[in-house]
């Protein structure tokens, strides 16, 4: 009895590793349409801040891991379409040029109508996309770089703050609905 037991324990286990394994993750087919269509959205999982005044906050805070990660809670996204780049992220870091009393200025909240694209993709599959806004004054640059499952790496570059790099997953643009004030 006790032998069907841990049987069934291990085979518990390895299917809870599986189902956890495979969430986030997509098929490489619709990952390649997502990517080729140039129509889809990031959505921000963690950010890596590589100022080390943000670091080192972290991890002065009770319970906080070695790591330099945060986990992201909210709609934090980068929609891409053929004309558009609409990009809401936070920012944790230093900025050389701040703005007092408005906070959404402090982060990435823009809309780019300008901007210039260049998609490469490597041996491997991994699909690089570069955009350069000529529109917003303080970012220069936004590198997403797709892997086959889905998964993506962000990394930004401004005139005003260091960079900071967010980890998520990339998924077919849902389409929003406005809402009418009354």
């Amino acid at each position: 009895m006790k032998k069907y037991i841990s049987l069934l324990m291990i085979f518990g286990f390895l299917f809870l590793f599986q189902s956890c394994a495979s969430q986030g993750s997509l098929d490489p087919k619709t990952v390649d349409t997502l990517v080729n269509s140039q129509e889809f959205t990031f959505y921000a999982q963690r950010a890596n801040p590589t100022n080390y005044d943000v670091i080192n906050v972290m991890n002065s805070m009770p319970n906080a891991t070695a790591t330099r990660l945060l986990n992201l809670n909210g709609d934090y996204t980068i929609d891409v379409s053929k004309n558009t780049l609409d990009v809401v992220l936070p920012y944790f870091g230093r900025m050389f040029n701040p703005t007092f009393g408005s906070a959404s200025d402090n982060s990435y909240r823009f809309t780019s109508k300008d901007f210039t694209v260049t998609k490469t993709q490597n041996k491997k599959g991994t699909w690089t996309f570069k955009f350069k806004p000529k529109d917003v004054k303080s970012v220069d640059e936004v590198n997403i770089e797709v892997f086959k499952n889905g998964k993506a790496f962000v990394s930004m570059r401004s005139s005003d703050r260091q960079p900071i790099t967010y980890d998520g997953y990339i998924s077919k643009t849902e389409v929003k609905q406005e809402k009418e004030k009354l």
